[in-house]
């Protein structure tokens, strides 16, 4: 049993490091938006493909108030609560196991 802890723990370290990766994506983009970036840049078309999926649903229930978009905002919320909810239950559980 001790293998699926330590596999359990490896996906938690994981999924933390890719949530946090994500979350300089989402700032990235929001920087971004700011700025007048061209879109034909290939790091302005990565960042715009990554996030634009999660971001549309997120503006389907919160469009722009007054012009200021806070859906890059609301995400990284969500993705902190995951951080905080999701790794360490995770952890948990492999510790349990080990």
């Amino acid at each position: 049993m001790f293998m699926l802890g330590n596999f359990i723990l490896a996906i938690a370290k994981l999924i933390s490091f890719v949530l946090s990766a994500y979350i300089w994506i989402v700032i990235g983009r929001a920087v971004i938006s700011w700025v007048n970036a061209d879109p034909y840049n290939p790091i302005v078309r990565f960042l715009v493909q990554v996030t634009d999926p999660l971001l549309m649903r997120i503006r389907r229930y919160l469009p722009p108030m007054g012009g200021i978009d806070l859906s890059p905002m609301i995400l990284i919320l969500a993705i902190v609560f995951l951080q905080s909810f999701l790794v360490p239950t995770l952890t948990q559980i492999g510790a349990g196991l080990r």
